[in-house]
């Protein structure tokens, strides 16, 4: 299953290691979710650093500061890195609790699957229409898909940082969505994971 060239996901997966070997990092977007699902490659990497990271990754590249978006940003070999951090960075959730108790993956810290989908769904809110929009959209489908996801903890979630409006969200993208390609679900699969998963 792609959605990106072999050449970029390779190059991108090859500068993530080696950020996950120099710095202190939470994984977020798409590299975090194909960590969970193995469903779609990333070509972005998106980052959450605590300041003292920052600062130790501002001494070996260049980084820009985004003050609209509220986050940092660099290159390594072409590679697009967004960096976010707790406190600053807005992502729809309190980045301070990502950092709290992230789960660990072949070796990368990511956010709890819960989290994460709270984290591509504001994401997707902002870029629907967009060709990285439709990768959120498949994202999301691939961590709700996952037999262990669990759906009580989302709930709790929601209501812990008065996000309950994403459970509509969710429900719309479900109904709206006609067929997913890339995840190899048709409608007639699709219709019946519906039925299921419209809590």
């Amino acid at each position: 299953m792609k959605y990106y060239h072999d050449l970029i996901t390779k190059k991108s997966f090859k500068v993530l290691q080696g950020l996950k070997k120099d710095f202190d990092l939470v994984l977020i977007g798409g590299w975090a979710v194909w960590l969970y699902t193995q469903a779609l490659k990333s070509k972005d990497i998106d980052l959450i650093l605590n300041f003292d990271q920052l600062e130790k990754l501002r001494r070996k590249y260049d980084l820009v500061k985004n003050s609209r978006l509220k986050k940092y940003e660099t290159k390594i070999e072409d590679i697009s890195i967004d960096i976010y951090l707790p406190f600053y960075s807005d992502l729809g959730f309190p980045l301070d609790q990502v950092l709290l108790k992230p789960m660990v993956l072949q070796g990368f810290k990511v956010p709890a699957k819960e989290i994460l989908l709270i984290l591509k769904q504001k994401a997707y809110q902002h870029r629907y229409l967009s060709f990285k929009g439709e990768k959120d959209k498949i994202d999301i489908f691939s961590l709700i898909l996952m037999p262990d996801f669990n759906w009580q903890r989302y709930d709790q979630l929601l209501k812990a940082h008065n996000l309950l409006n994403l459970k509509n969200d969710l429900k719309k993208i479900i109904t709206q969505t006609k067929q997913i390609k890339e995840l190899n679900l048709n409608q007639h699969q699709l219709s019946k994971l519906k039925k299921a998963l419209l809590f």
